[in-house]
């Protein structure tokens, strides 16, 4: 697909998710006046649609950079325990501190994201190099380990009913006042812009960057930062969302190549437009009632996540 069309079927998408839901709202409406359209709007319809774009962009782009630092398809912030740590970290603040602010829970989840990162790159230094599935299978393993410690404490401190609220990707919830903390998303993807570079040269193995002049642990520590603090922001104002970060980035790679530089943007909108089409589908597919988006993303993306498993056995 031309790239033009990526742009065009993104406004399109757009446009879409802003008018669609259960309370109608329409152009001639804005244009006339109308206050219950109007306030629909701006609390809704847009801070919904803006959250859409910033997480399915900042997740997508977010798995790009793993799978290409850890040279592993198959890797992302979902498969190597850095939601999961993040889930721990603001599971810890809502049971000692009930009364946090949203910057205090998103600053644990940040610390927590970016901890297990840096402790699965620690595991993955000593696991067997064969096969490449060994790494995100571990992955899932220790993040596996990490939800189950979250959630024994969510049972000994009986807040399983709050933690399940978030836990579950639901932009329904997102409304004006309440979920700007997503812009945090937006300084994030332009520093990584600017590493792009030297992400793309880290991607050819700590070996060769550190010969073309590259500190490749620097890096990594600097990029993985921004990744957990991006993907934790997305977290916690809209929840986990599933395979995003493992199925866009692959796509994108099929269709244009593995140049992490070049390919950046083009991954963040494929990964808006993946997560735009799961939510108008999770909109009107069971309407007036709405399904939870991670649920959608879950089936598309779990299907996509198979045949590419198949493709790759079959090369």
């Amino acid at each position: 697909m031309k790239k033009s069309y990526l742009f065009l079927l993104l406004l399109i998408l757009t446009i879409i998710s802003l008018f669609v839901g259960v309370h109608g709202v329409s152009i001639t409406g804005l244009l006339e006046g109308d206050e219950i359209e109007r306030m629909l709007f701006i609390k809704t319809r847009f801070p919904r649609t803006i959250s859409l774009i910033l997480a399915g962009g900042m997740l997508s782009v977010g798995g790009k950079i793993m799978q290409h630092l850890m040279q592993n398809k198959f890797v992302s912030e979902g498969t190597i325990g850095m939601m999961d740590s993040a889930r721990l970290g603001i599971l810890i603040v809502m049971i000692f501190l009930p009364n946090s602010s949203v910057l205090t829970r998103s600053l644990a989840a940040f610390v927590f994201a970016y901890v297990g990162v840096l402790l699965f790159l620690s595991l993955s230094k000593v696991l067997p190099k064969g096969d490449p599935m060994i790494l995100p299978l571990t992955g899932v393993m220790f993040g596996n380990i990490i939800g189950a410690i979250a959630t024994f404490l969510a049972y000994q401190f009986q807040v399983v009913q709050n933690v399940s609220s978030w836990l579950q990707g639901n932009f329904a919830t997102v409304m004006e006042g309440s979920y700007e903390l997503i812009y945090v998303t937006i300084p994030v993807f332009i520093l990584l812009y600017f590493l792009g570079y030297q992400i793309t040269i880290a991607g050819l193995g700590s070996e060769l960057s550190t010969n073309l002049g590259l500190n490749h642990q620097r890096l990594q520590w600097i990029v993985f930062a921004l990744v957990a603090l991006g993907s934790s922001s997305v977290l916690l104002m809209v929840g986990a969302i599933p395979f995003l970060g493992v199925v866009v980035p692959n796509l994108v790679s099929l269709f244009y190549g593995d140049h992490f530089k070049n390919t950046m943007g083009l991954t963040a909108i494929f990964g808006a437009i993946f997560l735009l089409v799961c939510d108008i589908i999770a909109r009107v597919l069971i309407a007036p009632y709405e399904i939870p988006v991670s649920v959608v993303v879950g089936v598309i993306g779990g299907a996509l996540f198979l045949f590419l498993l198949m493709r790759r056995k079959q090369a």
